[in-house]
């Protein structure tokens, strides 16, 4: 059977198709943005809240498609302690980076598996990645060649792509910093069947 992924993310389906789970992407109906807002307001975590979503994200799609294993998950970007969205223009992407020079990112990443509405298990990692002091010259620079390919990352970057020139150093797994905490979510599967093991 094959494995439904909640998401829209072509990070996420890249990882997963580099590691032979054969998918279907159907992006989740839910409002993210109502989700984040509230549990801000109850002083929650960014690890929380990226969990939430992802559990968010696993079961709307679990109730529409019954016996089918449903992927969800969501990465969280923060920067001493500021939460940030994807950015909705060039010129938001340009005053994220500004921002992010010479700070350290910390992401937050979330992976989720539920079937029949219900949750099965879940992973959650974080990754600390120390942004290098970035010119004015620069950030236009690599936007010129980004923009708006990186309109959909949460972080302003692709790490399998420009977006690594940001960076000084990163502490944390690789496939999370990429979106999704590849391995558990490669050890969920095993454990529910869909993969040999």
């Amino acid at each position: 059977m094959t494995l439904i992924l909640a998401s829209k993310s072509a990070s996420r389906r890249s990882m997963l198709d580099a590691a032979g789970v054969a998918h279907q992407a159907i992006p989740a109906d839910v409002d993210e943005a109502a989700i984040r807002d509230e549990m801000l307001a109850q002083g929650e975590t960014a690890r929380a809240i990226a969990l939430a979503l992802g559990k968010a994200k696993a079961l709307s799609v679990s109730a529409d498609y019954p016996k089918r294993l449903v992927l969800g998950g969501d990465s969280i970007v923060s920067v001493e302690g500021r939460m940030f969205e994807k950015p909705e223009s060039r010129e938001e992407a340009a005053e994220h980076l500004r921002f992010f020079s010479g700070r350290v990112i910390v992401l937050d990443s979330s992976a989720v598996l539920a079937r029949d509405g219900a949750i099965l298990d879940w992973s959650s990692d974080d990754a600390h990645l120390e942004v290098r002091a970035l010119s004015e010259a620069f950030i236009q620079t690599y936007l010129d060649a980004e923009w708006p390919a990186i309109a959909g990352c949460v972080g302003c970057f692709r790490m399998e792509a420009m977006g690594v020139q940001l960076f000084e150093n990163t502490v944390g797994n690789h496939f999370s910093i990429l979106g999704m905490p590849l391995l558990p979510v490669l050890a969920m599967l095993r454990g529910q069947g869909l993969l040999a093991s």
